[in-house]
């Protein structure tokens, strides 16, 4: 159904600029959002979105350019002016305190004195009025990430706003959790002429989801429309400003269906191939929860193995593990064939493993070192003589590296934090790839890249495997596992809960194991 637009928009935003130094960051930016609508914000990274909604959240203040609520220019010139004029925000990365309860954390920025009992059944409210059900008792250390995402949305809605703002709202929830968070959306939307800004990349998502919706491309806005009169394809094509195709761009700007691993070259019949990795009841301990239960795992020369399930799910602690950052409490690690020792620092890089960090920036490369020098920090042996370092022995193997997989840098000397976060990746991969490396642990390669980083790491990881490097890849990115891998385990609150093929997996199938079902 088209929406209709109402002759006073409920917000308006006027001609927004902001500018950081020589980068403008929003360009004369124009944006209405009528009551009862939810109107998709699409772009992508440095397109513009962040800005914008901290000018609407009054965290930035904008350079020109007007804000107006229900017809009414304001200032905004402080996140508490924001509040009060009813707009929220529930951001991609929550802002929960573990040890705290529910309750506690809803009471958090409240004014004047903190009555319990008010605000449990403030929760309670909100939970029946929206069918967000959560107990206020209960520890957030002990919630699944979509019950986590529940408490962000009450926190947020018991405040009472009338515009919402979704940052990838579904990137830690289940099919079924996305369903469900949709449908209360539409509920809100429509019943209470509120409005929702659903900031997202999965284009599949922004047309089942929005009525409207915004495209910004390098600040300014590039395209807008009703949605049910364009098609994710068309929304791909305005945002990276070119054709889209439906094979790796695809999947990297969460088009189904995909390619699948198996239809393109990927996988094989496993029974042929030699292990690489092999994981037996690895188990993580953390504070008392088993973070990681047991997990039974196996990965040969040449596949790609995806490990997929939603964030928060003992993911993180694999990762740890893997390496060399934590010894779990039980189990084995095997690299080709032997047991490594997972009390020795460096072991399993020594065994032929290398690693992706999901985090690059905290333990993927060293920003402040240069291009050269976390390039070969894996490799010191090569560059080193008896106790300096060999600087041209150094930049030599790091050229090497940055002509093969393409590190676009002013100089080898440049620190990384200088380089854009392809570049960065690149550079973690190439160092990973670089020193006979048997088996590599891609942890979320793609978070935070553009379309073209993207295609290219998918690229880079394929070349892997067909090298007999065998990929364990590491992903909450739905269209990403299914593009990428031949075989494809499900994890759920630290436990596999079923493993199949990639020709055999369906959206609805890997959602069902996600959700900790039989499917």
């Amino acid at each position: 159904m088209t929406p209709t637009t109402s002759a006073v928009p409920l917000l308006e935003l006027r001609g927004i600029t902001k500018s950081y130094g020589p980068v403008t960051a929003c360009d004369a930016v124009d944006l209405r959002v009528d009551a009862g609508e939810i109107h998709g914000l699409l772009g992508e990274n440095g397109a513009g979105k962040s800005s914008l909604m901290k000018v609407l959240l009054g965290l930035v203040r904008r350079d020109t350019g007007t804000v107006l609520v229900r017809g009414e220019e304001i200032a905004l010139d402080s996140p508490q002016e924001a509040a009060e004029r009813g707009i929220g925000m529930v951001h991609q990365h929550f802002s929960l305190i573990n040890g705290l309860t529910v309750w506690e954390n809803v009471a958090l920025g409240d004014t004047g004195k903190v009555n319990k009992q008010a605000v449990c059944a403030g929760i309670a409210e909100v939970s029946a009025r929206y069918g967000l059900p959560i107990d206020p008792e209960a520890r957030v250390d002990g919630l699944s990430a979509g019950e986590r995402q529940r408490v962000e949305l009450v926190k947020c809605l018991r405040r009472d706003p009338q515009i919402l703002i979704l940052d990838e709202p579904t990137s830690v929830l289940t099919q079924a959790e996305s369903r469900e968070l949709f449908d209360v959306l539409g509920r809100v939307v429509r019943e209470e002429g509120r409005a929702v800004i659903l900031i997202s990349h999965k284009l599949a998502e922004i047309a089942q989801a929005t009525d409207r919706v915004t495209v910004l491309r390098k600040g300014a806005v590039a395209f807008r429309a009703v949605t049910a009169e364009t098609t994710p394809q068309l929304l791909a094509r305005r945002m990276v400003g070119r054709e889209v195709s439906l094979g790796e761009e695809g999947a990297a700007l969460g088009l189904l269906p995909v390619p699948r691993a198996a239809e393109t070259g990927g996988g094989g019949p496993r029974e042929e191939l030699r292990p690489v990795l092999r994981l037996a009841g690895l188990t993580v301990v953390q504070g008392g929860v088993r973070v990681l239960d047991e997990v039974e795992l196996t990965v040969g020369a040449g596949e790609i193995v995806a490990l997929y399930g939603v964030e928060g799910n003992g993911q993180a602690a694999l990762g740890e593990v893997l390496a060399g950052l934590v010894v779990p409490t039980g189990g084995t690690v095997e690299v080709a064939g032997s047991r490594v020792d997972l009390s020795r620092p460096g072991a399993l890089s020594k065994a032929g493993l290398g690693i992706v960090p999901e985090d690059r920036h905290h333990s993927g490369v060293v920003l402040d070192m240069s291009v050269a020098e976390n390039l070969t920090m894996k490799s010191l042996d090569k560059v080193s003589g008896r106790f300096l370092l060999r600087r041209r022995a150094m930049l030599a193997r790091a050229r090497r590296l940055a002509d093969e997989f393409h590190i676009v840098t002013p100089s080898l000397d440049a620190p990384v934090r200088s380089l854009s976060g392809g570049n960065q990746q690149r550079v973690v991969l190439a160092r990973e790839l670089s020193g006979g490396t048997r088996v590599l642990v891609a942890a979320q390669p793609t978070h935070g890249l553009d379309v073209g980083a993207i295609e290219d790491m998918y690229s880079r990881l394929r070349g892997a495997a067909e090298e007999g490097v065998g990929v364990l890849l590491v992903s909450t990115e739905l269209e990403e596992v299914m593009a990428l891998a031949g075989w494809i385990v499900v994890i759920s609150a630290g436990r596999i809960t079923g493993a199949l093929p990639a020709s055999e997996a369906t959206p609805e199938r890997l959602g069902m194991l996600v959700g900790g079902e039989a499917a």
